[in-house]
């Protein structure tokens, strides 16, 4: 194993706890840095919460294609715009930059899309709740998520009743959300659909509720385990699974330090941090603490949205200060829009952002965001000096030949400098 040198070492940090170093002082070091990344003060950022307005009302089917259709359809438009744009600038505004990068990993764990949803107030209060409890105990966050009322709608839950059981939710929440695959029977997840019947979401009030008589309250037989299960006796059950813990803490080691499953003694050691009380805070410390968090081999691409954060926080410019669709239209061409993840799966990870038309994409949302940055640091040294200027805006701890060969082939021009600078593979792959 090689282990990266300190510089190094604080980079892989700040990226993979947040989105890079932003307003950290990266100067302290290694521990230091960690320490104020995993014990968060009260976040101080000034990006209040959007006030979304009411439920919008939605024509029924014979209105297709009518004026009041139209305007529905707008005015839902209007709050997902202004819910996914408040995200952006949040993530790049805190000052607590690893609990908004927890809540992103909690939206693409528990994937929920408001492509379907339609429902931008549904999706504000699933993402509060990631917020809220997406540091702490992992049973508190699951008992949440198996009656949250954006992913009931995503999941068809709210249509499980004792007559017509649907299994959407038990067999994500057994394969994707809690347990893993390979742990679980097709029977355990006829039995778990019964044991989630009778819940129904109200739209106005963002809420869901149990409807007794909708609901199957006789005993169900889920891992080989017997009684009247309901929706939190059900999860509770799941969680006491041994393979559950293993697969939370392979799926955090997944997303925040390697493609690469960690090898058994260093799971064995993330699942006792984890422990009893499903401590996700432990469980970070613990992942910290690892020789192969530093690893040089284990090298991750940053997602669009985790690239765009970490580019808008080195170059101190705001999502709010652009026409609201700009940047989501460039990430759209990326393939990655906050609160419209793919599927249920989530987003894909690593290697798989790096296509061609990734990289296109890519490159036309840097000369936007180029276009708007403050250059001068690279503007005030000669053309010679400035793919070094950017590597130091940029935060990157060296370019490659071939790099810096690139970056001298424009160096007449100091936006375009910024924008392949950050398309580079040193700035796009998080090492």
């Amino acid at each position: 194993m090689a282990t990266l040198d300190e510089p190094a070492a604080v980079r892989r940090l700040t990226d993979r706890l947040g989105f890079g170093a932003g307003q950290l002082d990266v100067a302290a070091g290694f521990t230091k840095t960690a320490a104020a990344l995993l014990n968060p003060p009260p976040d101080a950022t000034q990006t209040p919460e959007p006030d979304l307005g009411q439920e919008i009302a939605r024509p029924g089917k014979a209105a297709a294609g009518t004026a009041a259709r139209k305007q529905a359809t707008q005015a839902v438009a209007k709050q997902e715009l202004t819910l996914a744009t408040w995200w952006l600038d949040r993530m790049v505004a805190t000052t607590t930059p690893l609990v908004e990068r927890m809540t992103w990993f909690w939206h693409g764990h528990f994937a929920t899309s408001e492509q379907k949803v339609r429902g931008p107030r549904l999706m504000q209060r699933q993402n509060d709740t990631f917020r809220q409890q997406g540091m702490a105990d992992f049973g508190v966050l699951a008992r949440s998520m198996i009656v949250d009322p954006a992913m009931m709608v995503w999941l068809d839950a709210q249509q499980n009743s004792v007559r017509a059981p649907n299994e959407n939710l038990a067999r994500e929440s057994m394969e994707l959300f809690l347990l893993g695959i390979g742990h679980y029977t097709e029977d355990d997840v006829k039995a778990a659909a019964r044991a989630l019947t009778g819940w129904t979401v109200d739209r106005d009030t963002i809420t869901a509720r149990l409807v007794p008589r909708r609901h199957d309250d006789t005993a169900k037989t889920i891992l080989d385990s017997t009684q009247n299960y309901d929706a939190e006796s059900f999860v509770n059950l799941v969680l006491s699974q041994a393979a559950s813990p293993r697969f939370v803490a392979g799926r955090i080691w997944f997303r925040l330090v390697s493609a690469t499953p960690p090898a058994p003694d260093v799971l064995d050691r993330l699942v006792a941090a984890y422990g009893a009380g499903r401590d996700i805070h432990a469980l970070l410390v613990a992942l910290v603490a690892e020789p192969a968090f530093v690893d040089s081999a284990n090298s991750l691409v940053k997602q669009p949205v985790e690239w765009l954060v970490g580019l808008l926080r080195s170059l101190g410019l705001r999502p709010d200060q652009w026409p609201a669709t700009a940047l989501l239209a460039g990430l759209r061409n990326l393939g990655q829009v906050p609160f419209e993840p793919p599927n249920v799966g989530g987003w894909p990870a690593d290697v798989a952002w790096l296509t061609t038309s990734a990289a296109l994409a890519r490159l036309h949302l840097a000369q936007a965001v180029a276009a708007r940055a403050d250059v001068s640091m690279i503007t005030t040294v000669s053309a010679q000096a400035r793919p070094e200027a950017a590597r130091r805006l940029l935060g990157v701890e060296s370019w490659t030949d071939r790099t810096t060969a690139a970056l001298g082939k424009v160096a007449d021009d100091p936006r375009q400098v910024l924008a392949i600078a950050a398309c580079a593979p040193e700035y796009v792959v998080s090492r």
